[in-house]
């Protein structure tokens, strides 16, 4: 008949196995492949829409547009409904998507001429962090976010000035520009 082991010796060979293998782990993790993490974008809208779930690399955000001017600024592109947050070095620090109104403004430079914290749009949303920079057709341009954070309702055949974006990106943007701020406008 064979011995019997006590029970702490049972508890001993277990423990000691457990740690072996948990050592052996560690040491195979140290020596592995190291993925890197994704880099953060300034912005969730900032990105393509790649999805992690995927497998498939984050894209870059689109690159500032040329001839957009120097230094610190707000630049808007029309064509990509963009906005990039630029510092004094011209380094894009933040970019995002826009909704824009039915009435753009024309390309060129220009300066943010008054700021308003909250009111309601000409089409009836409550917005926060308003920005006016231009006039355009007779037609108040400027950048804004609504309360709720919802993107814009159908413009319903009217002229409309408000730039609109997402909540975290207007207050960002409002963070950013003050009055006198520029602002270049791009195709």
């Amino acid at each position: 008949m064979a011995a019997r082991l006590p029970s702490w010796a049972w508890v001993t060979g277990l423990t000691a196995g457990a740690t072996a293998v948990v050592v052996a782990l560690a040491v195979q993790a140290d020596h592995g492949p190291h993925p890197t993490a994704a880099v953060a974008s300034p912005s969730a809208s900032a990105s393509a829409g790649a999805h992690p779930s995927t497998g498939a690399k984050p894209s870059a955000p689109p690159a500032l547009p040329d001839g957009s001017g120097e230094g610190r600024r707000i630049v808007y592109s029309v064509g990509q409904k963009r906005v990039w947050l630029v510092d004094a070095t011209g380094k894009a620090t933040r970019t995002f998507t826009v909704w824009p109104g039915t009435v753009n403004p024309q390309p060129g430079h220009y300066s943010v001429i008054k700021r308003i914290q909250s009111l309601k749009g000409s089409d009836g949303v409550e917005i926060e962090h308003v920005m006016y920079f231009t006039v355009a057709s007779g037609v108040n341009i400027a950048f804004s976010n609504a309360l709720d954070g919802s993107s814009p309702p159908p413009a319903d055949g009217k002229k409309l000035g408000g730039i609109r974006m997402h909540k975290e990106d207007g207050a960002a943007l409002w963070s950013f520009g003050d009055q006198g701020t520029g602002v270049a406008v791009v195709n």
